[in-house]
């Protein structure tokens, strides 16, 4: 009986003792995770000592900085409000509909993460290009998307799209299935219980979903000088600004690739950052 009287305390005991436990990784691994650490920052680090300040204003505000900049803008968050159309239900029906080949799909889906994206390029080509399997039933319309920022936009949905279906996917398996089917069980209709229970539980994974997204498609090179190639003003993103400047005007390319590094770094801080101090916030 004593023992069984004392064995609450000593459980409570032993639970506050282990929130005050940090559990760190062994000396050895520390070290080789600080070797790593400093291999991924050593280059960002040359890149903002390589930075000419005294240029710089003169470099960031050249024409052609501003029209790959401006284009680059434009196309990233058209491409962004398209991932979140096509995106949004594409997730769900992943997650919530049992159908033959659903991990297929999913594999499918998930592709242009693997795939180089210069062969995302060579397959937009293949199919929306002037020859392609689709864009020669739309060139005999008079209709050309190969080399215009549609161009552009297609490639950089077609890349950055997994990342929103990803990140959605995860806040679905995350919150599983227990207040949707509350509110269908109480007479919900299936648009009223996406909307007023679903889409509101997603809406931390669909922000830090659409902060990746659009940094995709604002860093997409490989699929866009594939598919959209490089005219001023049309199709020259910022990422194909860099590449034609680092033959032309070394320091110009390092200036511009400072600034997607930077706008890299924001998008990251913005997409984990909460996360992280609401983890911190649990682990105290």
């Amino acid at each position: 009986m004593a023992s069984a009287s004392r064995s609450p305390a000593a459980a409570r005991r032993q639970t506050s003792i282990d929130r005050t436990v940090r559990v760190r990784p062994p000396a050895g691994l520390t070290v080789v995770g600080v070797l790593g650490g400093v291999a991924l920052l050593v280059p960002f680090a040359a890149l903002v000592a390589g930075v000419d300040l005294a240029r710089l204003p003169e470099l960031l505000t050249s024409a052609s900085a501003l029209d790959a900049l401006g284009l680059s803008v434009r196309t990233a968050l058209t491409a962004t409000a398209i991932c979140l159309l096509l995106g949004t239900p594409l997730a769900l029906v992943l997650t919530r509909l049992d159908f033959p080949g659903r991990n297929l799909a999913r594999a499918l889906v998930l592709l242009p993460l693997v795939v180089p994206p210069v062969v995302g390029g060579i397959a937009l080509t293949e199919a929306f290009g002037r020859r392609g399997l689709i864009g020669e039933h739309l060139h005999v319309l008079g209709i050309e998307i190969a080399f215009t920022s549609t161009a552009v936009v297609m490639a950089q949905v077609f890349v950055s799209l997994p990342f929103l279906v990803v990140a959605l996917e995860g806040a679905l398996l995350t919150r599983g299935e227990a207040h949707e089917r509350t509110a269908l069980s109480l007479g919900a209709s299936p648009l009223r219980t996406f909307l007023t229970v679903t889409l509101p539980l997603l809406v931390p994974g669909l922000v830090s979903g659409l902060v990746l997204t659009f940094a995709r498609a604002l860093g997409e090179f490989g699929a866009t000088i594939t598919f959209a190639g490089s005219l001023q003003g049309t199709t020259r993103t910022l990422p194909l600004q860099v590449y034609l400047e680092r033959e032309t005007d070394p320091e110009a390319a390092v200036a511009l690739s400072l600034v997607l590094v930077v706008v890299a770094l924001a998008v990251i801080t913005v997409a984990y950052g909460r996360r992280g101090l609401s983890g911190a916030g649990v682990a105290r």
